[in-house]
Parts: C-alpha cells; sequence; structure tokens
C-alpha cells in the first residue's frame, strides 16, 4: 500500500510543482488519482464503470460492511455468544453490546461522513485546493501503511528468526497496536492541522490560484467551443 501510494504521491508532487510554475493539465491529475489503489490498478478500473449512480454506493457499503469485521466487533459479538449460551439472560440483555457498539459506529461514521463531505467541497471547489488536499491526504496515507506494515513485518521476522527475546526484536514484539492507534489518530490531526496553517500562512491560494484558475476555466471554454463547432457541423 505505501509503495503504490508512494508513486502516486510522486505524480501529485510533480503536478505541484508544475503549478507553482504556472502550469496545469487537469486531465493528467484526474488520470493519476483514478489509478490509486492496488484492486484498481489490477482491473486496470474495470469495476468502477460498474457505479453509475448514487445509490450504487450502498451495495459497495453492504459488501464493505460484511469484510470489515473488527477485533472489537468480534469480540462483542464472542461475549453475546457467551451470554446466551448460558440461557439465564433476556435476548434484550444478550444484544445490548452489540447494539450500543452499533450506535457507536454509526455515530462517529456520521461525524466523519460530516467531516470528510466538508472536506471534499473545500478541495474540490478550484483545482489548486484538489491538488493540495490529495497531496496531503496520499502522504498521510503513506506514513501510515508504513509505519502498520514496518512493525508488523519486524514482529514476524522476530518470531520466525527467534529473536523475540532479544533487544530491539522483544521491544518491537512489544508494541501494542492499539497504541500505535492512538498515534496515528494524533498524527491525523497534527497533519490536519498542520496542512492547513500552512494552507492560510503562507498564502498559498492568493500566490498560485489565480493562474491556475484561469488556465482551467480557458481549457473548459476551449472544449465547449469545440464541441459546438461539432454539432454545430
Amino acid at each position: 500500500m505505501a509503495g503504490l501510494n508512494l508513486v502516486i504521491f510522486a505524480g501529485i508532487w510533480k503536478m505541484w510543482r508544475q503549478v507553482r510554475q504556472g502550469a496545469y493539465e487537469p486531465e493528467r491529475l484526474e488520470r493519476l488519482l483514478a489509478e490509486r489503489g492496488l484492486l484498481n490498478r489490477l482491473l486496470k478500473g474495470r469495476y468502477t464503470r460498474l457505479i453509475s449512480a448514487g445509490w450504487h454506493i450502498y451495495p459497495v457499503g453492504l459488501l464493505f460492511g460484511l469484510g470489515f469485521d473488527t477485533a472489537t466487533q468480534v469480540g462483542l459479538i464472542g461475549v453475546s455468544a457467551g451470554a446466551a449460551a448460558g440461557g439465564q439472560l433476556p435476548p434484550l440483555a444478550i444484544i445490548s453490546l452489540p447494539l450500543i457498539f452499533a450506535a457507536g459506529m454509526s455515530l462517529w461514521d456520521t461525524l466523519d461522513g460530516a467531516f470528510m463531505a466538508h472536506a471534499y467541497n473545500w478541495a474540490f471547489s478550484n483545482p489548486l485546493r484538489k491538488i493540495y488536499y490529495n497531496l496531503s491526504t496520499t502522504g498521510l496515507s503513506i506514513f501510515v501503511a508504513f509505519a502498520v506494515g514496518t512493525v508488523e513485518l519486524l514482529g514476524i521476522l522476530a518470531d520466525q528468526l527467534g529473536l523475540a527475546d532479544r533487544q530491539p526484536w522483544a521491544a518491537l514484539a512489544a508494541i501494542d497496536l492499539n497504541t500505535i492507534g492512538y498515534g496515528i489518530v494524533g498524527v491525523f490531526l497534527l497533519t490536519w492541522l498542520g496542512s492547513v496553517a500552512y494552507w492560510k500562512l503562507a498564502k498559498l491560494e492568493q500566490r498560485y490560484a489565480p493562474p491556475v484558475t484561469a488556465e482551467a476555466d480557458l481549457r473548459s471554454t476551449s472544449r465547449a467551443a469545440s464541441s459546438g463547432q461539432v454539432h454545430g457541423q
């Protein structure tokens, strides 16, 4: 994941440098962003053509929910199954923990969706914001995938090579993924706050947005004129 996203990040960074020099290719950015993801590269984007309407997202979300069983979710199901096997609790008490878990997930997913909708509205309002947003998000995803993957891989190597009782392998084996999760949340917050602060303090939009927006408008006008000529003929 980190390696694939690093290729995308390099392309977006190159485009960011071009934008700062007054050049912008919106078609190339769209192609670059459409190439993200391992399955997307393997299938060459074929599955995206199956999603042509807003309601098509719901079956995708259902498949994602069926396949994304977290450790907490599995643990709660196990506790509920154990309580049901005893036969001493009423049905409502048995399903209370899964209901609370579902309520919490619904709350936080709703908050996350509202935040991302606001971020998308901001990012896609002009080409410069779109490039900056994808640059920040892709860089963050590379860091997270690399950090988690490195810890997991080193832990497996330590177990297989019989080094789990030696330093620094013992320290790596003792790392709790829950602790890493808290660290990732902190990195997310710091990255977003840092990106917003840099955007505002460096006044990137005032410095680079006018020429980029003007060029994008010129390209759009040229395409519209060409389309009109074709229809006229």
